[in-house]
């Protein structure tokens, strides 16, 4: 382990922390007692952005040049005058005007982007940014893809929301875009037209589980060695794809509880090996009878394997959400509701508690 540094979104603010080569030890808190809902480095930068859900005062963008040690808000990302948003739940279903009252995820942009930055927001949008963050500007391709008024939204929430945006490391013009609920989109022409990509997923929810539109990806990523195999923790599954998202193929386990849950990680090299933390059913949202494991595959879903050791494995209620678990080769980590902080430098064989009694983690990112 060579001196990682996690960053930790929580309900109580910024936490950072850093192994000095002996142990672990939190070198910043800022924010105190407000919620982080996504923090993340931008290794083109050293830049930290970090999206705050300021309540009542709705939601704010910061940036930090000195590691986290103080923040400086930037105009975050808002609707053009005009847009606006369905609520499907409304009987009959209306348009109300578009308001950001979520950000879901800061992604920077590729290496030969150095000024790009995506932010994925609630109502289902993509935002971007093309002078490092100083102004967003919103996809209008995107937003106005055909799905959205009838076929996008919210599960946990009361919108559709942008979680997951994932760039080709092949092709900086090639993007995805998970949306909850919603589904894949893929664009290859960066973000000028986007096409749904959800063949073969299943939304038990709906009427028809193999529609088109309407799924509910979690957590999307790719395998950086193999960009085309795609995978997603979805609502209903767990879901692998080897050609680029033109269909998916369904590798849970539910007999091992391995269906519902929120975070997926993939290894960097190997194409068939991730991690995925299953959760008890999406009305209990809870550690499955009581015990919290990491289930990993290392041939792309066939099989799967329950890791265990270091881990509560009795009156455990902890849940991990879609961006509070991360990789990096075989170090991992991840943060849980109750506040505790899990690392494994071997792959997830052995898990060591690093901080108890922390605030509700919503993201995770080594640095």
């Amino acid at each position: 382990m060579s001196n990682p540094t996690l960053i930790l979104g929580t309900r109580k603010g910024l936490i950072i922390l850093k192994h000095d080569g002996h142990r672990w030890q939190r070198k910043v808190e800022a924010f105190p007692g407000v919620p982080l809902s996504y923090a993340v480095r931008d290794q083109r930068t050293d830049t930290i952005w970090v999206a705050a859900d300021h309540g009542h005062w709705g939601q704010k963008l910061y940036k930090s040049l000195d590691e986290g040690e103080t923040l400086t808000e930037v105009p975050g990302p808002t609707y053009p005058e005009g847009a606006t948003k369905w609520d499907v739940w409304q009987d009959p279903p209306a348009e109300t005007p578009a308001a950001v009252t979520y950000i879901w995820t800061i992604v920077p942009g590729a290496d030969d982007q150095p000024e790009r930055l995506y932010v994925g927001t609630e109502p289902g949008a993509l935002f971007q940014s093309d002078d490092g963050g100083e102004s967003f500007y919103l996809n209008e391709a995107f937003w106005n893809h055909p799905s959205r008024p009838q076929n996008w939204f919210g599960g946990g929430r009361d919108q559709a929301g942008s979680c997951s945006i994932v760039i080709d490391p092949r092709d900086a013009d090639h993007l995805y875009v998970g949306v909850s609920v919603g589904g894949v989109f893929e664009s290859t022409d960066g973000g000028k037209t986007w096409d749904g990509r959800n063949k073969g997923l299943i939304a038990e929810y709906l009427p028809d589980p193999h529609a088109e539109y309407g799924h509910d990806p979690h957590y999307l990523t790719l395998s950086p060695s193999h960009p085309d195999v795609l995978w997603q923790q979805n609502h209903c599954g767990v879901f692998r794809s080897t050609n680029g998202g033109r269909s998916w193929d369904d590798i849970s386990s539910p007999e091992q509880g391995i269906k519902f849950g929120f975070p997926i990680e993939v290894h960097p090299q190997n194409p068939n090996t991730a991690w995925v933390i299953p959760a008890k059913s999406d009305d209990m949202r809870m550690a499955i009878d009581g015990a919290l494991f990491v289930a990993r595959t290392s041939d792309g879903g066939e099989t799967w394997e329950e890791l265990r050791t270091g881990l509560p494995q009795e009156n455990c209620y902890d849940v991990v959400f879609r961006h509070a678990f991360h990789s990096q080769g075989d170090l991992l980590a991840f943060g849980s509701t109750t506040g505790n902080l899990y690392v494994s430098s071997n792959g997830g064989d052995h898990w060591e508690l690093i901080s108890g009694n922390l605030p509700p983690i919503y993201s995770v990112r080594f640095a």
